[in-house]
């Protein structure tokens, strides 16, 4: 039984020749927040969920006996108000926050150099219309997609802040933005820990993301043997790409309602 109507299934594209693990085993599911399960907006602020999203995702989880969790950007304070009244799993803020069963597991220290890199990046904003300055306290982001004019700039900016807060602090870019995030964080590293634990440990890693901050996860999942999914265009590590989140959400309401999700449910029409 296919879980994917056929117009779904024309949004799908295999990138690896095939090599698509069996649909037999138990999944464990990652999913990128922007680009992924919502649409990227102008700003980070203006994002849109579609609401039946946090239902079908409880649902996916149930069905999944619990190994489902949000891998992004966002701080968890962020995940939990875009997704109420569901609280889930997530490996936030690229990784450096980690959030299992309800139990912040593993948090980031800030280091002291992140409040004047903090105030180095407003005051660009302040003298640039259109940069954007988002403080998530672990990290810092600085977004240009309303100033695509000023992308240059921006970015040796942020690598000129990176270079003096030193081997701490890794940059992390992506589409039209670029991060300061804990040098040990990843996205890549979060999936490996949270597949050593229950109700992790044991299943088929499956990772959904559109960045190139998603690439480290694409290439951790690919090692552990799972499958990654990029959403969109652009070069990638992902061993399928889906067109949109639009398609992506049909194939998760879908899943949510009939009950049943596996490694077929994103590859066969």
């Amino acid at each position: 039984m296919t879980l994917i109507d056929p117009a779904t299934a024309s949004d799908i594209r295999d990138l690896a020749g095939g090599a698509v693990p069996a649909p037999e085993h138990d999944i464990a599911l990652f999913l990128d927040f922007d680009g992924t399960l919502v649409e990227i907006a102008p700003s980070p602020d203006e994002v849109r969920l579609d609401r039946r999203v946090p239902m079908a995702l409880d649902a996916l989880r149930q069905t999944l006996g619990g190994a489902l969790a949000l891998v992004s950007g966002r701080p968890v304070s962020f995940l939990d108000a875009a997704l109420e009244p569901y609280r889930f799993d997530a490996a936030a803020l690229h990784g450096a926050q980690i959030r299992l069963d309800g139990e912040i597991r593993a948090q980031a220290e800030v280091p002291d150099t992140m409040r004047s890199a903090l105030r180095d990046l407003v005051r660009f904003a302040n003298s640039h219309v259109g940069i954007i300055v988002e403080d998530k306290r672990i990290s810092v982001a600085l977004h240009w997609r309303l100033a695509p004019q000023l992308q240059d700039e921006a970015l040796a900016l942020m690598r000129a802040v990176a270079a003096r807060m030193g081997p701490a602090i890794r940059l992390q870019e992506g589409k039209s933005v670029a991060e300061l995030v804990p040098a040990h964080a990843s996205k890549g590293s979060a999936i490996t820990q949270l597949m050593q634990l229950a109700p992790y440990a044991g299943r088929l890693p499956v990772f959904i993301g559109d960045d190139i901050t998603d690439e480290h996860g694409f290439e951790a999942v690919n090692t552990l043997g799972g499958l990654s999914i990029r959403i969109g265009d652009g070069e990638t590590l992902a061993k399928l790409r889906i067109d949109s989140p639009t398609a992506l959400r049909r194939i998760l309401l879908d899943a949510a309602e009939r009950g049943s999700l596996t490694t077929s449910s994103f590859s066969q029409g």
